[in-house]
């Protein structure tokens, strides 16, 4: 699969029904050659113009599967999710 096939599958949360959006951009672990992390963008700004611009990012391990147009990751309500700001 190649990157850009991931960007355009959306990534939604099995444990509540979530849909946290498409993936932006990917954490490359270069010491083993792989992806470690997938980069949400968190849709937190009014009329894509106001607001901060946060991000999910989303540990490898906590994907389930990836199908032909989704992504299904679990992630506990309970656990916080990472946000960073850009």
């Amino acid at each position: 699969m190649r990157i850009c096939e991931l960007r355009e599958k959306e990534v939604i949360n099995v444990c509540n029904g979530e849909r946290l959006g498409y993936v932006e951009d990917m954490i490359f672990d270069l010491c083993r050659g792989c992806i470690s992390h997938i980069i949400v963008p968190k849709n937190c700004k009014f009329m894509g113009l106001f607001g901060k611009e946060e991000e999910f990012v989303i540990d490898l391990k906590c994907i389930c599967q990836i199908g032909n147009d989704i992504i299904l990751v679990e992630i506990p309500p309970d656990k916080n999710h990472k946000f960073y700001e850009k």
